[in-house]
């Protein structure tokens, strides 16, 4: 395991240093970029006022992203093994015609 380096973030026109292992470092700065940008859209809405509001409306819109994300992937995987095990059944069932 590599030795942690800090990564200087720039959101919402503050610094924050963060520890993380070099391997992570494009992810970090990526998500600190994507949590930028929601919150100086929420900012630029103007309905909400204060830095602590703003980071948890961004929070409470990433974790629905994620949670709705994870969710249609969940049912896309469903859907694509229900329609395997039909092709399988219908394979299964051409072959046993095919055998008489």
């Amino acid at each position: 395991m590599s030795q942690p380096l800090t990564v200087t973030l720039r959101i919402l026109d503050k610094e924050y240093q963060v520890a993380c292992p070099p391997e992570e470092r494009y992810n970090l700065e990526e998500a600190a970029r994507h949590l930028d940008a929601t919150m100086r859209d929420i900012r630029n809405r103007g309905k909400v006022v204060g830095l602590e509001r703003i980071a948890v409306m961004a929070a409470l819109n990433i974790s629905h992203e994620m949670l709705t994300g994870n969710r249609q992937k969940s049912q896309a995987m469903t859907d694509q093994q229900q329609q395997i095990s039909e092709l399988v059944n219908r394979l299964d069932q051409a072959l046993a015609r095919s055998r008489e």
